[in-house]
């Protein structure tokens, strides 16, 4: 007999009682009890689709041609990147309408209680620093057009630079905001989310209709097309931007469903809401860059400003909500799984308090961000790649163990101190991973690139970035062939 099975419940049917969105969720990492699961697998869409519908998201098509890739190789290396990666996301997903219980508490399971800190921090740090820069980046294009529409209270002397106020101003809008949601929880979060794709999907149509004279479709045909080798590096670096600063987080917006949901509708919801926002918008950043390639390079540096310097002064306020709205909503998923991921670390807090703590991180990160790192792009772009690593190998074990318990499911109940399998084949796959990425951040990069000869980190080699695609291989690999090897886990429970 299955988990699944021997959970069945013996009399009438027990009706789901759908959580309050006025009130503060209670689950921590506990599985949600069966009374409070409901919804189908097709609400899952909207919370993904939200978190995808963020102008950064144009400059995505920009930072791709960037490494050397001509239009339509942009837009299908970002395709399979986007499609690949959230993949992925989806089938981590299934495990929570499975167990109820948040992604890095199911990790325990291949992991151990003690050896799941490890991933457990690299996905907090994760979280933490995608929300830093989302509301840092909120704020920087939001003062932009603040000093636009009052350029009295909110720029400098010459009138055009943002002052700080202005910067802070946005930043504590979209902060506070990002934290009161986190604090209610789940039920909020998914209501949210729905309006907010709604909102932020019609101000993004008019934005591009007012922009429409700026692109030129026939240009997709033009400029010099990349080796194999940089097509390769676009599908991995699509990867990192998407999908794999996700995968960690998929079974927390799952586990409210009922067990018995369907895992290929949980997996194919997911990927479509990951995907299908952030893709149109790729599309239409190629289609600036090819029309109009300055506006493109300052797009690069500053998304939100840049893109709304040629804006008629009527729809600025509602570009800068879109804005605003877009970061946040990003924002809102990754401060609630950074709090899952902190009582996953056994710190004992509970969850609402956990994202007051994520909060003060935040706004400290977005400080340095905003007024200390001297080049948002390097920075940005190293840390994707050394987390993409560490998320894509952990990734590989978390799938191969949920695809090894397919017909006795994850037990929660019973697990050993330590998975050395899991973290071996997570410190050899990341260790290897990093040895084969390059950073143009020149801190991060003495630490990585270390398998690589000086030739080849310059080259085609080092620019493809394999390093992300290989973790995710060795690790899948090595975790296949060792997990057998551990025994049978001891009794405890998983708090």
């Amino acid at each position: 007999m299955t988990q699944q099975q021997s959970q069945k419940p013996v009399g009438p049917p027990v009706t789901a009682a759908t959580p309050s969105t006025g009130s503060v969720e209670r689950n921590g990492i506990i599985p949600v009890p069966d009374a409070e699961r409901h919804g189908t697998p097709r609400s899952l869409f909207w919370p993904w689709a939200a978190s995808g519908l963020s102008l950064l998201s144009i400059a995505y098509g920009v930072y791709l041609m960037g490494l050397g890739l001509s239009p339509w190789q942009t837009i299908v290396t970002g395709a399979l990147g986007y499609v690949l990666s959230f993949l992925l996301v989806g089938l981590v997903s299934v495990a929570g309408a499975r167990t109820g219980a948040p992604t890095m508490a199911i990790g325990r399971a291949a992991f151990g209680t003690q050896g799941n800190k490890l991933p457990t921090v690299f996905s907090y740090v994760s979280n933490v620093g995608w929300e830093t820069v989302l509301v840092a980046l909120s704020s920087l294009g939001g003062s932009v057009i603040l000093a636009r529409v009052a350029p009295g209270t909110f720029a400098r002397a010459d009138g055009e630079t943002p002052t700080t106020a202005a910067q802070a101003l946005c930043f504590v809008v979209t902060a506070v905001s990002v934290v009161v949601v986190g604090i209610f929880g789940h039920a909020l979060i998914m209501k949210v989310q729905k309006y907010l794709t709604a909102a932020i999907t019609a101000l993004t149509v008019v934005y591009m209709v007012l922009m429409a004279d700026r692109i030129d479709p026939s240009a997709l045909g033009n400029g010099p097309s990349g080796s194999l080798g940089t097509c390769i590096g676009g599908v991995v670096f699509a990867m990192t931007l998407l999908g794999l600063g996700w995968v960690n987080c998929g079974a927390d917006y799952s586990r409210y469903l009922p067990a018995t949901s369907s895992g290929r509708a949980v997996t194919w919801w997911t990927t479509l809401g990951g995907v299908l926002p952030p893709l149109a918008l790729l599309v239409f950043g190629v289609l600036l860059n090819a029309g109009d390639p300055k506006l493109a390079e300052a797009a690069a540096a500053d998304p939100v400003g840049a893109l709304a310097a040629e804006l008629p002064t009527w729809f600025l306020v509602p570009y800068l909500l879109a804005a605003i709205g877009g970061f946040a909503s990003g924002a809102i998923m990754d401060i609630y799984s950074s709090g899952m991921s902190m009582l996953a670390l056994g710190i004992p807090v509970r969850r609402h308090l956990a994202v007051l703590v994520d909060g003060a991180l935040m706004a400290f990160g977005g400080w340095y961000v905003l007024f200390v790192s001297p080049s948002f792009f390097a920075t940005f772009q190293a840390f994707l790649s050394v987390i993409g690593v560490a998320m894509a190998a952990w990734a590989a074990v978390f799938l191969v163990e949920q695809w090894r318990r397919r017909h006795t499911g994850f037990e929660l109940t019973s697990v050993r101190a330590l998975g050395w399998p899991a973290m071996l084949s997570l410190a050899v796959a990341t260790a290897v991973g990093l040895g084969l990425v390059t950073s143009g951040d020149p801190h991060i990069a003495r630490a990585v690139g270390f398998l690589l000869t000086d030739g080849a980190a310059r080259g085609t080699l080092g620019a493809m970035n394999l390093g992300v695609v290989v973790a995710l291989a060795v690790a899948a690999a090595l975790y296949a062939c060792t997990a057998s090897l551990a025994g049978r886990p001891t009794s405890g429970g998983t708090r």
